[in-house]
């Protein structure tokens, strides 16, 4: 592979405003925080972008000193594969070993799944969000959303069969995916369960708090349950095979496409469905996470769609088609 030997590394924070807010069961946002890490050498450069997340206790700050901190490691050489050992899976690892990837596919002349040996990603539909808010706001919201084919529904606890009841019937047609960010307990999990299958929900994603979620294997489940903060690489997988049916893999959880790429083969070995997901974030953190979507049955990189603005070259979404990225922008 292309040698890193006398590479630069520069990152930052970058901010970009959500249109409206986004809210999950954990609270609301305004705007999307992204940490950007550029790996420069014989006038390339290769990006990656990150989103610090709070749940598992990274800051932006913090995450933007651990990519700095790499500074040396990376001008003496470092490859993504020994990235792998030299930080901990996490938003830092994922946008240096984007970068990494993006400078070594522009070194070569390639497309960044030629590159890694992996099929050509093509379009595929996308969930849109809908966040959380009260069964009146979400049905007017999901009202106006009711044209895409899939849609991911924040749920949050009390009052969920009422959310989940009012958003299917402001999409009759739509498929639908809840996600419960881990607001459900033992008590209410398979009335809340129940509820959804009543409305014709495809999938659940994390609906008891993770390290949490035993009743998940003693309770007959009635359609598919996905982990999340359940799951974050390939060692959190075997503990799960009893408990989910899915996992959901991002970039900034796995700590970057190397590790998201082997998880997703490790994954369907194990038997499970995969869906590819996003944290709110611009075309930059999506366009690596396009190389999984081949193996995934859900696709959940709306991520874009909820901003004011997108940085430039981003992602082309037709309606919830995604379609790959240009090299303009990444890989």
């Amino acid at each position: 592979m292309t040698s890193m030997k006398f590479a630069v590394l520069a990152a930052r924070i970058e901010r970009f405003p959500i249109a409206g807010s986004f809210t999950i069961s954990r609270g609301a946002k305004t705007e999307a925080v992204t940490v950007v890490a550029e790996v420069s050498r014989g006038g390339l450069t290769g990006r990656g972008e990150c989103v610090p997340y709070p749940r598992y206790g990274e800051t932006p700050e913090a995450t933007l000193a651990a990519i700095q901190a790499m500074q040396e490691a990376v001008a003496g050489g470092l490859t993504r594969e020994t990235l792998q050992a030299a930080m901990p899976s996490g938003a830092a690892r994922n946008a240096l070993d984007c970068a990494l990837i993006d400078l070594e596919a522009k070194a070569a002349g390639l497309r960044a799944w030629n590159l890694l040996g992996r099929p050509a990603p093509e379009e595929r539909t996308t969930a849109y969000t809908i966040s959380l808010a009260t069964p009146e706001a979400m049905a007017a919201a999901t009202a106006k959303a009711a044209h895409r084919p899939l849609l991911k529904i924040k749920l949050g606890g009390d009052g969920d069969p009422e959310r989940i009841a009012a958003v299917r019937k402001a999409a009759p047609e739509a498929e639908l995916i809840v996600d419960a960010n881990e607001a459900w307990t033992e008590a209410d999990l398979e009335a809340n369960l129940a509820a959804c299958a009543a409305s014709g929900v495809t999938l659940v994603e994390q609906p008891l708090p993770a390290g949490r979620d035993e009743a998940l294997a003693r309770i007959k489940r009635p359609l598919a349950v996905c982990a999340d903060e359940s799951v974050h690489d390939r060692s959190s997988l075997a503990l799960l095979r009893e408990r989910y049916d899915a996992v959901n893999i991002k970039l900034d959880k796995t700590g970057g496409l190397t590790e998201a790429l082997a998880m997703a083969d490790a994954a369907r070995a194990l038997g499970f469905e995969i869906m590819i997901g996003c944290m709110v974030a611009t075309s930059l953190s999506m366009a690596p996470a396009m190389l999984v979507t081949p193996q995934a049955r859900f696709v959940d990189l709306d991520g874009p769609l909820l901003l004011a603005r997108d940085r430039d070259h981003g992602l082309r979404y037709d309606g919830s088609l995604v379609y790959p990225p240009d090299a303009s922008l990444w890989g």
